[in-house]
């Protein structure tokens, strides 16, 4: 599946389930909402908090879905293409970034 097969299979279950998109500013109360998810699940499993019998059953991968099902929902409806978006995101990493991983001592 591209990112474009994944903005118009989201637009066309909103236009089948949703009825309509929320607004943009529910839905980026909402991506905010499932990153507090990731979060929860990265800094229990992964980071130094305990995790609760009921957190050990959640799929970190299905949270991730969620966030970006509401990021796709936001790009669909402010006219983002994600493709395009992503593209030019990572022609500028490559070209302002390109050696300064490289020449990080905190990374050697």
């Amino acid at each position: 599946m591209t990112i474009q097969d994944a903005q118009h299979q989201v637009d066309q279950w909103i236009k089948l389930h949703g009825v309509r998109y929320f607004n943009e500013l529910t839905n980026t109360a909402l991506l905010t909402e499932e990153v507090g998810e990731v979060a929860r699940i990265m800094a229990r499993r992964y980071g130094e908090q305990s995790e609760k019998e009921s957190d050990k059953t959640k799929d970190l991968g299905e949270e991730m879905a969620d966030v970006l099902f509401v990021l796709i929902c936001l790009a669909n409806q402010t006219g983002i293409d994600l493709t395009h978006a992503f593209q030019k995101n990572m022609k500028k990493k490559s070209t302002r970034d390109k050696d300064r991983h490289h020449e990080n001592p905190k990374l050697k």
